[in-house]
């Protein structure tokens, strides 16, 4: 099978950052699928994993997480899907990765794909999807539904990929007042497009842009990334008994400044159930299962931003230079080999 992988941490620049190879198909253990990949996207997970994650001597890790496609064949003990059924799923850290014809993944984090949607726009979802879901609903406490007075969330980040899934499920499935952050025009817009109630920029001092669309103090805050920059802002901005979730990888973060106000502080990483293979793994595959059905029923929408056609080393390189620029909004996604 065709695949994409690296032998040695480079700069995306390098010429072997990221290679074409060609290797054996896997085939399935117990509860494993073989998916033939259709479509992927990139993450910055893969580009911190391309960057330092050194791969034994001699040999090519192959990355990717997110991806759509179709059940070749099934392990013996799997009892959710059938060889034929179009699936999407966010893989695991673990285990090679997507960036492959055919991929090994567990059934109990893999859904099935929206109907509504195309390989590509499916495999912009998983990911980010899971990441945001888990974050609002299993690390934050939110409760689904419309309550009244249900709160205020502060998205930092709101154009990445979490952060566009993360508006949607705020705005669609809660009362919260969803206020993300974007430094440009244009992630502004998309976010605003997406459903955020307000956005602000969060180049300028938060406090007073806050203020500025009445809103002193948030409930929540949703720190995807630059949080160590942001922290000392995050912490005064914050309400008494709030609450600050954190997906990036701070080098320091000092919370004793939150004690006063009695903030909780809630970690979120979408491969904790697949790395431990924790009792309650299959709760993704029931999740991804729920954001089809939203998708389908129109509640929320796919957040690819840009299609950069086959899935190769040189198109691949060029998905990563744009997810490490910074200046991506919503998901990059590559289809077929």
């Amino acid at each position: 099978m065709k695949a994409v992988g690296y032998r040695r941490n480079l700069p995306i620049a390098a010429e072997d950052a990221l290679v074409d190879l060609e290797l054996t198909a896997p085939l399935p253990g117990d509860r494993d699928l073989l998916v033939r990949i259709m479509a992927v996207s990139v993450n910055p997970v893969d580009v911190k994993q391309r960057a330092h994650a050194a791969p034994p001597p001699g040999v090519a890790r192959i990355l990717g997480f997110d991806a759509a496609g179709i059940v070749e064949a099934v392990g013996a003990k799997v009892t959710l899907f059938r060889p034929g059924e179009a699936v999407f799923y966010a893989g695991s850290i673990a285990r090679p990765g997507t960036n492959a014809e055919f991929h090994l993944v567990d059934e109990r984090i893999v859904g099935h794909k929206p109907k509504t949607l195309s390989f590509a726009e499916a495999a912009a979802l998983p990911l980010t999807s899971i990441t945001a879901w888990e974050l609002l609903f299993d690390r934050l406490g939110v409760r689904p539904g419309k309550q009244p007075d249900a709160g205020t969330l502060l998205i930092m980040g709101g154009a990445g990929g979490v952060g566009s899934m993360l508006i949607q499920l705020a705005r669609r499935l809660t009362g919260l007042t969803v206020i993300a952050t974007a430094s440009r025009p244009e992630t502004a817009a998309w976010c605003a497009a997406l459903g955020a109630h307000h956005v602000i920029d969060h180049q300028k001092p938060l406090v007073n842009e806050l203020a500025r669309i009445g809103q002193p103090q948030v409930d929540l805050v949703a720190s995807l990334t630059n949080t160590e920059q942001h922290f000392p802002a995050l912490v005064e901005i914050l309400k008494p008994q709030g609450r600050l979730g954190v997906i990036d990888d701070p080098a320091a973060l000092d919370i004793n400044p939150l004690k006063r106000k009695s903030v909780s502080v809630h970690w979120e990483l979408m491969f904790t159930r697949s790395l431990f293979e924790t009792e309650d793994m299959i709760a993704q595959h029931r999740l991804l299962d729920e954001v089809a059905d939203l998708v389908d029923a129109g509640v929320i929408r796919s957040t690819l931003s840009q299609n950069l056609g086959r899935i190769d080393a040189e198109n691949l390189k060029k998905a990563h230079a744009l997810v490490e620029s910074g200046k991506a909004r919503g998901k990059i996604v590559l289809e077929r080999f």
